[in-house]
């Protein structure tokens, strides 16, 4: 799979191999999905054991990488659909520029958008991406990642405070 290159404005500067990017932590673009159900919680997820990195860990509700040629916003939806087996229509919410170096040798270093949408179903996913999921509370979901901070990825630790002002 092949990744699409950006400078730190978002505009394309080519492609890449995914784990070419990840290897030489090379900025490209990328998505965060964050949805809420109706009552206002959060939908997280922990990302399945044999994940490339942070395998294990509790994230949002999903992430990739939009492919060469798709628009962002429909590569957020596609994930959605592929990883957690269910379709809303998602709102470009923020975008975030971030690097870390993770686990297995991998380096993010990505032009995040962030989407938000809302669900009020069970979702189905794929037990190869998603170890396991749950609905929470944003409060309960905030004091938890205070406490236990090594539990959650690091890209959801950054955008998270972002994704909730105005809703906790």
């Amino acid at each position: 799979m092949d990744v699409i290159l950006v400078d730190d404005q978002n505009r394309e500067l080519g492609i890449a191999e995914k784990m070419q990017a990840h290897r030489e932590g090379l900025l490209h673009r990328a998505f965060s999905t964050f949805i809420f159900n109706s009552r206002g919680k959060q939908l997280v997820q922990r990302r399945a054991w044999a994940k490339y990195h942070s395998g294990g860990l509790w994230s949002n509700a999903c992430c990739g990488h939009p492919l060469p040629g798709e628009a962002t916003t429909p590569a957020a939806e596609r994930r959605l659909r592929e990883e957690l087996g269910f379709e809303v229509p998602l709102e470009e919410a923020f975008s975030f520029v971030y690097r870390a170096t993770l686990d297995h040798g991998v380096t993010e270093h990505e032009y995040d958008l962030a989407h938000v949408g809302v669900f009020d179903g069970v979702p189905r996913p794929d037990h190869s991406e998603v170890e396991e999921w749950r609905w929470i509370a944003p409060a309960e979901l905030v004091k938890d990642m205070a406490a236990n901070e090594e539990r959650y990825t690091y890209w959801f630790r950054l955008s998270l405070p972002r994704v909730l002002e105005g809703r906790v």
